[in-house]
């Protein structure tokens, strides 16, 4: 069977280069290319892109329509909610998992996870 590796991890959203820059400081990556419709992020462990989609709709968490969420692994959770926060993202009421893990949003409201790793 063919091997396949996931090349990047590809986020609807209405503002790539925003988001892009977002992310960039959360995977301590930098903006490797960016235009009005698409914006791609180097530097953590899988690539991440950012396109455009008009009249972009964000998720809302804790609703079953998102499709898909980040999960980042780091030594301190609670500083790096901390720091997190201090870049834009929000912490929502709605946190399951018994303290395992902090759901927070990004600046278009994808959620993502934080855990110990």
């Amino acid at each position: 069977m063919t091997t396949f590796t996931i090349s990047s991890v590809v986020i609807d959203c209405a503002d790539p280069l925003a988001l892009a820059a977002f992310y960039a400081k959360v995977v301590g990556g930098e903006v490797t290319g960016s235009d009005p419709d698409f914006a791609t992020v180097g530097g953590g462990a899988v690539p991440l892109a950012f396109q455009r989609v008009d009249g972009y709709t964000a998720p809302r968490w804790p609703d079953d329509a998102k499709h898909a969420h980040l999960d980042l692994a780091v030594d301190d959770v609670d500083a790096a909610v901390k720091e997190l926060e201090a870049l834009g993202a929000t912490r929502p009421e709605y946190q399951p998992g018994g303290g395992d893990w902090v759901v927070l949003t990004d600046p278009e409201g994808h959620p993502f996870c934080v855990a110990a790793g």
